[in-house]
């Protein structure tokens, strides 16, 4: 059984932040019910990814139940910012998403970052129930966050920083 388990069916509010100066944020996943607040700690690269994914499972969502209707993504930037305390549970290893057709939810599953050779049945693991329309908010809301970042070197993908970017495609020199 894993050490801590939160499950929040339904949650009334799902988001997603960062703290930090571009290049230094830390990412966090954050959803509320009722009195309880969890927050999880991600990486950039989790949060961008469940973005794209779940663009993808909502239209398999719509796919597989054409008479569901269509998953709004109306979201206000001040409503999507974190809640304080910000007091992380744990790190994210591992997401992943489900849905249960007949409550029309979507389960987004955190799993903790585990030490290699540790037991994963000792894993936190956190269950945030969602509305469809909730998780399109939410990726929208990912995606624009993480833009909002350092700019991408058009030569080698790497992120810039603002007192200079070390491109090892320019082999060490400037153009």
């Amino acid at each position: 059984m894993a050490s801590i388990e939160f499950d929040l069916n339904p949650v009334s509010r799902i988001t997603t932040g960062a703290i930090g100066p571009a290049g230094q944020r830390v990412f966090y996943l954050q959803a509320r019910q009722e009195s309880t607040l969890v927050t999880l700690i991600v990486e950039k690269m989790q949060m961008t990814s469940l973005a794209a994914g779940l663009e993808q499972f909502l239209a398999e969502i719509a796919q597989q139940y054409p008479d569901l209707s269509e998953a709004s993504a109306d979201y206000v930037e001040p409503e999507m910012e974190l809640e304080q305390p910000i007091d992380p549970a744990f790190r994210v290893g591992q997401l992943g998403l489900g849905y249960d057709h007949d409550t029309d939810r979507i389960v987004l599953v955190a799993h903790e970052l585990q030490p290699e050779g540790s037991d994963p049945e000792q894993a936190a693991v956190a269950r945030f129930w969602c509305s469809r329309s909730q998780m399109r908010a939410m990726g929208q809301w990912g995606t624009e966050l993480a833009g909002r970042g350092r700019p991408i070197c058009g030569n080698c993908g790497e992120p810039m920083d603002p007192q200079g970017h070390f491109c090892p495609r320019s082999n060490g020199h400037k153009r």
